[in-house]
């Protein structure tokens, strides 16, 4: 059986000889492979990986994204995939601009992509074109702003208990001033 390295470094170039103007990046550290593609062909990657890669990725276990303020692009969307025979897993990222946050859902291949982007809409404000119910999943429907995101306002507002009043974190966690001081 090939190391995981090897067999994620044929699909990468399996994957650029398919579609090499979507391959913008990859890199390998620590015996994760991670490709960078170009957004408008993050469909037709996922697809090739998933269907015609060997081996194939079949299974999508996390979709996430992350905030990069102040780089341009902003946003990253980062599906991590894996191949069950051999056992590899591959990362597959694509930038988003701050001014046009969105992409291609990924729900037509993989249904369970569905909550996951779903809750990166809800924290990052990142929209997923063609996605069969993109609403809020975690936070109220009433929330404004996205609270992953790193610009968004950082404040204390008090919890509605009913019996008890609990401290604000402010006043449980203590200031401890640094060692050597």
């Amino acid at each position: 059986m090939p190391e995981p390295a090897a067999a994620t470094g044929a699909v990468v170039e399996a994957l650029r000889a398919a579609l090499p103007e979507a391959v913008q990046e990859t890199a390998e550290f620590r015996g994760e492979t991670t490709v960078v593609v170009a957004r408008e062909r993050i469909l037709e990657a996922l697809t090739f990986l998933r269907d015609r890669a060997a081996p194939r990725f079949a299974v999508l276990s996390d979709l996430t994204a992350l905030d990069r303020l102040p780089a341009e692009p902003r946003f990253e969307v980062v599906y991590l995939l894996m191949s069950l025979d051999p056992p590899v897993r591959i990362r597959v990222k694509a930038g988003l601009p701050a001014d046009d946050p969105e992409i291609a859902t990924a729900t037509t291949l993989w249904p369970a992509a569905d909550w996951q982007e779903r809750e990166v809409y809800d924290f990052f404000g990142i929209r997923f074109r063609g996605h069969p119910n993109l609403t809020r999943i975690l936070m109220p429907d009433d929330w404004e702003g996205y609270p992953l995101r790193k610009d968004f306002p950082l404040v204390e507002e008090p919890v509605e208990f009913v019996g008890r009043v609990p401290k604000p974190p402010s006043r449980i966690i203590p200031d401890v001033p640094p060692k050597g001081s």
